[in-house]
């Protein structure tokens, strides 16, 4: 999903996010859009995973957005 896409499609965007990773703060979800470095950090912090399993399970949210919209 490319930033236009995220943008023109927010709420369900981060409801999906929020589904995905609870313990995220609504603030921190939304360094998502905007902020993704940042995000990366947040998403790291809560969960206690490295830099590169955060990349990881977001690539794939993203590709499952992607996915969502194809259907």
């Amino acid at each position: 999903m490319n930033k236009e896409q995220v943008q023109g499609n927010w709420n369900q965007v981060k409801g999906k996010i929020k589904e995905q990773w609870g313990k995220l703060t609504d603030d921190e979800i939304a360094l998502y859009n905007g902020k993704s470095d940042q995000f990366y950090g947040k998403l790291q912090e809560k969960y206690g995973i490295a830099k590169e399993k955060a990349e990881k399970q977001i690539k794939e949210f993203c590709d499952s957005c992607s996915g969502d919209k194809a259907a």
